[in-house]
């Protein structure tokens, strides 16, 4: 490992994506290039915000899920999240879907996260008849999109990774670094003490203490815990929801997934939450993805390959 003695550690924070942005730099480059990187780094999850909101009826993802029956030229940004949410749904037989976004209304997820304020719904009952990822038609080529039946996206599950992806992009020439985007997590690098960036998996029961840790370098880890999102007038609710039983699923408390990519890792968590223990291990060793799932018996089960990120338990 290179020297640390001549880099310093840059923080900065913000508020995007319904959530706390973190970018933490470690760098011996000036303070004027870092700075500008990071301002680069928070207009990309702006971008991705204003594109994939399901909160915003300003949003493409929104006006999108208006047009019925017509292919509509996307951005690529839109089209990238889209195409990429119903592969995954294609691989996992459906347990991942983008399009639960009025059964999710249904459920109580009809405001903003962060600060509450509602969206006011355009949820009927007929709307909430099987709706799938199957009811998307892709056109890579003319980059176009057609839903074949009115649904209500929602790409919750991938968002956030993505704009960590297309982010990491500014911050690449810098020795080590961190995105922290409310739990979904990219690390490069070394941390200041020129070692591998540790990152704490949160107790479901406790989530103020840590239940296992993690060394990691230039990878994505990303969480999904029935504890992060209820509904607050029945907490058996939350926002993990079963597009088969179109029920909150309580297979396990949470699910952490390490990939080389934060959009992989992002919607594997969420796939194998929903898909339980053994598939759900099965299809993150089929595509080597690693990760750490807790049972609801605070059992921990691991993929087999956890121990090379010096996996401890607490």
């Amino acid at each position: 490992m290179h020297s640390n003695l001549n880099k310093k550690k840059f923080i900065r924070r913000a508020i995007f994506m319904d959530t706390f942005i973190s970018v933490i730099v470690v760098t011996s480059s000036d303070y004027e290039l870092v700075q500008n990187n990071i301002s680069k780094v928070f207009e990309i999850f702006h971008t991705v915000e204003s594109v994939c909101n399901r909160f915003d009826s300003n949003s493409e993802l929104r006006k999108l899920s208006t047009k019925i029956g017509t292919p509509i030229k996307v951005s690529e940004i839109l089209f990238q999240a889209l195409s990429f949410s119903c592969e995954v749904a294609r691989i996992t037989n459906g347990a991942f879907d983008p399009t639960l976004g009025y059964l999710l209304e249904a459920f109580g997820f009809n405001k903003s996260y962060l600060t509450g304020e509602k969206f006011p719904s355009d949820c009927k009952s007929e709307t909430l008849i099987e709706t799938s990822f199957r009811d998307i038609v892709f056109d890579e080529e003319k980059r176009t999109v057609m839903l074949l039946k009115p649904l209500l996206l929602d790409l919750g599950a991938v968002a956030k990774g993505l704009a960590i992806d297309l982010a990491r992009k500014q911050l690449d020439e810098f020795e080590g670094y961190c995105i922290d985007a409310g739990g979904d997590v990219f690390v490069k690098g070394c941390n200041e003490k020129n070692e591998p960036w540790h990152i704490g998996i949160r107790n479901p029961k406790q989530t103020n203490q840590i239940i296992c840790s993690l060394k990691v370098s230039d990878a994505a880890v990303c969480t999904s815990g029935s504890y992060e999102r209820r509904n607050k007038g029945n907490r058996d609710i939350h926002h993990l929801i079963d597009p088969v039983s179109h029920l909150s699923s309580h297979k396990m408390l949470s699910c952490t997934a390490i990939s080389p990519f934060a959009m992989m890792a992002d919607a594997f968590s969420t796939s194998v939450f929903i898909l339980g223990q053994e598939k759900g291990l099965s299809l993150m060793e089929d595509y080597e993805v690693d990760g750490v799932i807790v049972t609801p018996t605070m059992e921990i089960k691991t993929t087999k390959g956890i121990e090379r990120y010096h996996y401890e338990i607490f």
